[in-house]
């Protein structure tokens, strides 16, 4: 299945400062303002995402939050929710899946995708990604493709807010040889300093240096760096395989025990793998119910479907026929669980997918 325009290529795609593209979208009242996603100004904050316009303006990620007011005054400022951008990077990769299964999530708002097993050019893979992307989400993707993960993500980084950038093999050397040091992976602040110290500023500088200074200025990082500037990283994609299993569990408080509400439990319960399932574009063809009595005694009953479910409602009544079968009277209930397993990758058309209808 190898083509002859993919061989060798690895696809990098990524939502451009993804938290402030997640805010934006949270909150109408952003659009069209530079948005800074960090810590309090006051308490010593610090830029975690800034949006294009406010890194045009000289904002980078690190710096200090009353800084990059002061550089963008007309920012909009938010802070950190790592929950909101956890679950929106998990509906990001379901959208991605409805174009090709076999990702490496990349941090959030990232993947990597190997594209040497594809018939079709990598590039048209790449726009067939960022029009998903934005038709379903309203969100730009920008994708870099190279012949290594690394180089694959500096490529989608000097592209912009949206677009494709290709480094071939034979422009590796004139694209890495300008880029600052700072841009490989493995190369933080100390050792930046450090390779100053020893006169390099660029990768093309690093590539000039003997592997013997390199390694007793910075010990094996310093091998490391320099294996990575000669592009001899042979990184694969790791694609992410399905977990094994999700649940959710509520305790039955003991106010509650003479006469619990087990038909809003159970639906509290399957709504909760509803979107558990959602998120991750997964559906199940087995289900548990495990109880446990105030005696501590634990009861378990489980189901093999004759087809997979993704539902509440599905989830719901599978989950009260095998309720019935424990036998376990609900005064005596401490608490009760859900579990599906068998989890696959669920069919790609057939819902909208809805960014925020559980990040708020």
């Amino acid at each position: 299945m190898n083509s002859a325009g993919g061989a060798g290529a690895i696809l990098y795609a990524e939502v451009p400062s993804f938290y402030a593209a997640v805010e934006r979208l949270a909150d109408p009242s952003l659009e069209g303002r530079p948005v800074l996603v960090g810590g309090h100004p006051r308490k010593g904050g610090k830029v975690q995402s800034a949006s294009w316009e406010a890194q045009e303006a000289g904002v980078a990620v690190g710096m200090p939050m009353l800084d990059a007011l002061e550089r963008c005054p007309a920012a909009g400022r938010v802070r950190t929710n790592m929950k909101r951008y956890r679950e929106a990077a998990g509906v990001l990769l379901v959208c991605l899946r409805r174009v090709v299964q076999e990702l490496e999530p990349a941090g959030l708002g990232g993947a990597y995708i190997d594209t040497r097993t594809r018939r079709e050019q990598p590039e048209t893979l790449a726009g067939r990604l960022a029009e998903k992307v934005k038709a379903e989400l309203g969100l730009c993707l920008r994708a870099g493709i190279a012949p290594a993960k690394f180089l694959a993500k500096l490529a989608a980084e000097e592209v912009g807010q949206e677009g494709v950038r290709r480094i071939r093999s034979n422009e590796v050397s004139a694209f890495l040889g300008p880029l600052s040091v700072s841009r490989l992976p493995r190369v933080g602040p100390k050792a930046v300093v450090t390779l100053q110290e020893l006169g390099v500023t660029t990768i093309g500088e690093l590539l000039t240096v003997d592997a013997v200074l390199l390694e007793r200025a910075l010990g094996n990082r310093g091998l490391e760096i320099l294996r990575l500037a000669q592009v001899r990283d042979t990184s694969a994609v790791r694609v992410a395989r399905c977990p094994g299993s999700i649940s959710r569990e509520v305790t039955i408080a003991r106010t509650e025990a003479d006469r619990p509400d087990l038909p809003s439990l159970l639906s509290e319960l399957a709504r909760g793998l509803e979107v558990g399932l959602e998120r991750q574009g997964l559906e199940a063809r087995r289900v548990a119910v495990r109880v446990r009595g105030r005696d501590q005694v634990v009861t378990t009953r489980s189901l093999t479907l004759r087809g997979p479910i993704r539902s509440a409602v599905e989830v719901c009544q599978a989950a009260s026929t095998l309720l019935g079968r424990t036998g376990v009277e609900a005064r005596s209930m401490h608490s009760l669980c859900i579990t599906l397993a068998g989890l696959s990758p669920a069919g790609v058309e057939e819902s909208q997918l809805d960014l925020f209808s559980t990040a708020r």
